[in-house]
């Protein structure tokens, strides 16, 4: 049995991966942006081992989320103080909390910061490098991520025009760099990214063509599967097949650069 953390998982991809990984025995932990959500994710999990509840869009919120992660599995090794910290962490994270492409106008969150990329790529930074280092991290990238450069910039959008679909893409490239750059400086754990497919959930839309049924398994083999390629750390998969990412991302300046860039933006430097 696996211990897995899933973000932005009270509805969408998110819950029916913690539903396929409830349903083989594995401990789920799910997340949601406030109360309600979080009783819509108990009902559709019964089983679901504990909610945290916590708005991702603010960075005192990415703190409280990692910080209610990590009293969770303090909990459950019973309080321990003295537990290593390798036991008392997560078997595996997934990074799936985001917003879609269909914001019209650059909305800014309490810190100033383009809401979209306050969630889609900050937020999985934030959350990496404040909780407990797990043996398996799996972030949520795009198909939309091969068409964009990285743009590390103007990361804020705040000397170009607002671009809903470039800023999302941006956002998914982001995620697999940060995925590549963590299998990088941390070759203790395994780190991978994936496409899941544009698929019809409330963030692709009804005529999303992929296949639903396929979406969230990747996600869910990478965190438990005992298949050696299921633990090859700096992989893009794309329905558990291995898949070119954008070249950018594998540019290790370019991930130490946004590492340094979400640093300097959100007070929190990554341990590597």
């Amino acid at each position: 049995m696996s211990r897995i953390f899933i973000t932005g998982s009270s509805e969408g991809l998110g819950l029916m991966a913690g539903q396929l990984l409830a349903s083989q025995g594995h401990e789920v932990v799910l997340h949601a942006r406030n109360a309600k959500r979080a009783d819509d994710a108990r009902r559709a999990l019964p089983q679901v081992a504990a909610v945290v509840v916590g708005d991702v869009s603010t960075i005192a919120g990415m703190r409280e989320v990692a910080e209610q992660a990590d009293a969770y599995i303090g909990a459950s090794r019973g309080g321990q103080a003295d537990v290593p910290l390798d036991v008392a962490a997560f078997d595996a994270v997934i990074h799936n909390v985001a917003v879609g492409y269909r914001e019209p106008r650059r909305i800014t969150t309490a810190d100033g910061l383009p809401h979209l990329f306050a969630i889609n790529t900050l937020a999985p930074y934030l959350l990496t490098a404040l909780m407990r280092r797990p043996k398996r991290l799996i972030y949520l990238s795009s198909g939309m991520h091969h068409h964009v450069d990285a743009n590390l910039d103007d990361l804020l959008w705040t000397t170009r025009r607002w671009d809903g679909s470039t800023a999302y893409a941006e956002s998914k490239l982001h995620d697999a760099m940060l995925a590549f750059a963590m299998a990088r400086h941390w070759p203790e754990v395994v780190s991978s990214a994936l496409e899941p497919g544009w698929v019809p959930t409330r963030m692709g839309g009804r005529g999303a063509p992929d296949d639903m049924n396929l979406a969230h398994r990747t996600q869910a083999w990478l965190a438990v599967s005992e298949d050696a390629q299921a633990k090859r750390s700096g992989a893009y998969w794309f329905h558990q097949r291995r898949l070119a990412p954008n070249p950018q991302a594998l540019d290790a300046a370019l991930q130490d650069r946004l590492l340094a860039r979400c640093a300097e933006i959100s007070g929190v430097a990554m341990p590597t």
